[in-house]
This record gives structure tokens, C-alpha cells and sequence, in this order.
């Protein structure tokens, strides 16, 4: 099932400013088979994500969610169709895709600091770039003060938050994340989604994001990208302004409805 005439829309939601690092990545899929030559997930994807929007791809557990993830990462080939990057086949993985995963995956001797200097000093930036860049992005995600612990001196939430700055301080075009929030507790996942929104921001960076929770999809995605039964069911449009206050809206509350009913919940 193609949605291509749906997913031409532009973000919603999103601003970027003149002084955006890069515009994002527009990523597209045609006829792609995803998965694993053995086990197929998801069979004929027409999907496009527009530079600088937030999708969310929502869908219950086995669907192909994380195989559609690992596949715009270049790290899972698709098994048919084609898989572009601003109109060019993405073969591989690469500096201007971050992935963002459930686990922290931070080095457990390594600082907060020094966790998120890592990928910059792989790019080769002199020190003292990439410490100001550290320096910087820990700020913005709240953890200043924390900088110079270690991984297991802080919270599951705190190391969230140094996982999301170490994936933005190389300043990515794309940030594809996979339930990044789904082990926190509701309080701590609510904080990190305003944080995230927050964050991102001015960085003009496309966002994909991989959730089975259905609310988290409406607040974060400038649209929904629904998955079930092997195939792309459906992307819809998710109405503005995004507000916590916003989730008894009529516009939202059948939307909700919608996504509920396409996905047999």
C-alpha cells in the first residue's frame, strides 16, 4: 500500500533557525522489502520522511518497528525496493545518522564527559573542540553538574539524557531512535520527551521515532507512521500545538481513536 501522497506533507511543529548546523536528511522508501533474507518483517514500504520532522512509527511488538530503524541506519539492507538518503541509495551506516537505543550503551569508565567527547574524538576534533561541544550539550540536557561521574553513578534517566547529548554533539542530520524511553518510569519518560522536543529544537535534524506506546507517538510525531501485520498500515498527520493539555482535543482524541482501531487495539 503506498501512503506517498501522505507523506509529502512538510513537519509541523518543528522550527528550525539560520543558524541550524544542517538542514536533515529526507529519507524515502519504495517497494522495500525490510528484514532478514529468512524472515521478512515488512513487505512493500512507500514512505517518505521529510528533512527536519519528527515521525514516530508506532506499532505493536514483532511488527518490523526496530527492522524499519536498523535498515534507515544502514545497518539491515532492504530485501527488495530501494532505500534513499536525499535521493541516494543508503548503503551503510554513517556520522550523519545517530541511533538512539533502549539501552544507554555509555562506556562504564568513562565520565559522562568523556562518554559523550568519544564519537567527536573518533571525527578527530582538536580537544579542546570537543570538550566545549560536551560541555555544551551536557548543559543542555541538564546534567552540568553531573559531567564527571560515571555511568552507574547516575540514574536511568540522567544516562538517558548523556546518550541523547553524545548523539547530538556531532551535530547528526538524522537521529534515529528506538524506545529510548521505554524502560524509565512514566514521570521520568514524560521529562525526557519535553527534553527531547526541547533539545532538538534549532538542530534541523530529521528524527524517526520508534515507540509501541500510542500516546508518546501523538505528543512527539509531527505525524504517526502506524505498522502492523507485516505492512505500513497508514501515516497520518498529528494536529498542533504540541501540549501535554492538548490530549482531550477532539482533533487529538480522534486521531487516537484512529490510530487505536488501524492498529486492532
Amino acid at each position: 500500500m503506498s501512503t506517498s501522497s501522505e507523506t509529502q506533507a512538510p513537519a509541523a511543529g518543528r522550527t528550525t533557525t539560520p543558524s541550524a548546523p544542517e538542514q536533515g536528511i529526507r529519507l524515502a522508501l519504495r517497494g522495500a522489502v525490510l528484514g532478514r533474507p529468512d524472515s521478512p518483517a515488512v513487505d512493500g514500504v512507500d514512505l517518505d520522511v521529510a528533512p527536519g520532522e519528527i515521525l514516530t512509527v508506532v506499532g505493536p511488538s514483532g511488527c518490523g518497528k526496530s527492522t524499519l530503524l536498523r535498515t534507515l541506519a544502514g545497518l539491515l539492507p532492504p530485501l527488495d525496493g530501494t532505500v534513499t538518503e536525499d535521493g541516494r541509495p543508503l548503503t551503510a551506516p554513517a556520522a550523519e545518522r545517530a541511533l538512539v537505543f533502549q539501552e544507554d550503551a555509555l562506556l562504564p569508565w568513562r565520565s559522562l564527559r568523556a562518554n559523550v567527547e568519544l564519537p567527536l574524538a573518533i571525527a578527530g576534533l582538536p580537544r579542546t573542540e570537543r570538550r566545549a561541544r560536551a560541555e555544551s550539550w551536557l548543559g543542555r540536557v541538564q546534567l552540568a553538574e553531573q559531567a564527571g561521574k560515571l555511568p552507574h553513578r547516575v540514574s536511568g534517566g540522567q544516562r538517558q539524557r548523556a546518550q541523547l547529548a553524545r548523539a547530538l554533539a556531532g551535530s547528526p542530520r538524522a537521529v534515529l531512535m528506538d524506545e529510548p524511553f521505554g524502560a524509565l518510569d512514566a514521570q521520568t519518560r514524560a521529562g525526557m520527551q519535553d527534553l527531547l522536543v526541547d533539545v532538538l529544537n534549532g538542530t534541523g535534524a530529521t528524527v524517526v521515532f520508534v515507540t509501541h506506546d500510542v500516546d508518546e507517538a501523538l505528543f512527539l510525531g509531527d505525524r504517526v507512521a502506524l505498522l502492523g501485520a507485516g505492512r505500513l498500515l497508514a501515516v497520518r498527520d498529528v494536529p498542533r500545538p504540541r501540549e501535554r493539555a492538548a490530549h482531550d482535543d477532539p482533533a487529538r482524541t480522534a486521531l487516537r481513536r484512529d490510530v487505536l482501531s488501524s492498529l486492532g487495539i
